[in-house]
């Protein structure tokens, strides 16, 4: 696994050399980066965003929520081993038993009994635990239909994508229609705010990268602060 990330980073540096067009220093990349944020902005019109319309419109709100439980209870299970590997084992805990809770009662998943039980959810990846780590962001860029990133965060890709538990679903064909979903699904979750986005008078890529920055740097400095707390409260007398 580690000498898969150190390929996928070192195939990135060398794809994206000589492409340094910005004065930007965490988005060195800007010129490959706005190229590919518009190669995924046009397949995002034409194929993925219809289809979200047309699945949001077709299925009953209930029947997306579902959807959504399920695949979200999936995450949560390699949420949770990121969690300890973190060092934020109370909050691994949880979401463990969050996907144990929602599997026995929450049939499969599909109900989400868990929040209802006060089990907070949280989402965590490889990418934050490098980052947990100490290892730097390194700069942002845009992945082909994956979208925003950073030289760390695509070098643990390989690592999420093995730690998703429906990547070993068997048969093939039913893991292919369930990823196809899934996709659709968080796509048309997120149909209200990219609505928003397009038509707010501003500059979409400078956007998405600034939030997306900040987003990470936030999630990584929430996850030190948390684990810090964790050991004040355990000196405590």
């Amino acid at each position: 696994m580690k000498t898969a990330a150190r390929i996928s980073t070192l195939a990135m540096v060398a794809a994206l050399s000589g492409c340094a067009t910005s004065n930007n220093p965490n988005d060195p990349l800007e010129g490959f980066n706005r190229a590919m944020f518009s190669f995924n902005d046009t397949v995002d019109k034409v194929a993925l965003k219809p289809a979200a319309q047309a699945y949001q419109f077709v299925l009953p709100e209930f029947v997306q929520t579902g959807i959504g439980n399920f695949f979200g209870n999936i995450g949560d299970l390699w949420s949770a081993v990121n969690q300890i590997m973190q060092g934020r084992v109370e909050t691994g805990v949880t979401s463990f038993m969050r996907v144990a809770v929602n599997t026995t009662f929450g049939l499969g998943g599909v109900l989400d009994v868990s929040t209802e039980a006060r089990l907070t959810k949280q989402k965590s990846d490889f990418g934050q635990t490098l980052g947990k780590w100490g290892v730097g962001s390194g700069p942002y860029v845009v992945l082909p239909l994956l979208g925003p990133s950073t030289i760390r965060d695509t070098a643990a890709l390989p690592a999420d994508f093995y730690g998703d538990l429906w990547s070993y679903k068997k048969p093939v064909r039913w893991r292919n229609v369930g990823s196809v979903v899934r996709v659709i699904d968080k796509r048309a979750q997120l149909l209200d705010a990219s609505n928003l986005l397009e038509d707010a008078a501003l500059d979409k890529y400078d956007f998405v990268r600034d939030t997306y920055l900040q987003s990470r740097q936030s999630q990584i400095d929430g996850n030190k602060d948390e684990g810090k707390t964790s050991k004040e409260e355990v000196i405590k007398p």
